[in-house]
């Protein structure tokens, strides 16, 4: 039984990581090719590390197994949106049938100040503060 799971989870895992090599050719953009892979990976690499767990049948192993899983979880998608903000102030073109740029008017360059919806709305008055 055991034996199914470790092949189920470890093959499931191989599955999602060629998919999210897959989607990274794929892709047209930066920011798709972010997306796909970050959440495809994310999922892929964590499943076959519980049938690295599976198999070992070790606490120590199975704690080591969930610290990194963990760890995978908690800092994907903060590299992923490090490497997004990135390309966006790099000015990396979006795909050309992308129909909406929700940032667009919201960042100064100068200052790399990225405003809020309610602040672009409002008008900024000086002597106030």
């Amino acid at each position: 039984m055991t034996d199914a799971l470790i092949i189920g989870f470890s093959t499931l895992g191989a599955v999602f990581i060629f998919l999210a090599a897959v989607g990274f050719l794929r892709m047209p953009d930066t920011y798709l090719r972010i997306s796909v892979t970050t959440k495809a990976v994310t999922l892929g690499v964590g499943l076959i590390l519980v049938a690295a767990a599976i198999y070992f049948d070790n606490l120590s192993v199975t704690s080591r197994v969930l610290a990194i899983i963990l760890f995978i979880i908690l800092t994907a998608p903060v590299g992923a949106h490090l490497i997004g903000r990135a390309s966006y102030l790099l000015e990396m073109p979006l795909w050309k049938k992308t129909k909406k740029d929700e940032l667009k008017g919201k960042y100064k360059r100068i200052t790399h100040h990225l405003s809020s919806e309610e602040e672009c709305l409002e008008p900024q008055n000086e002597e106030e503060n």
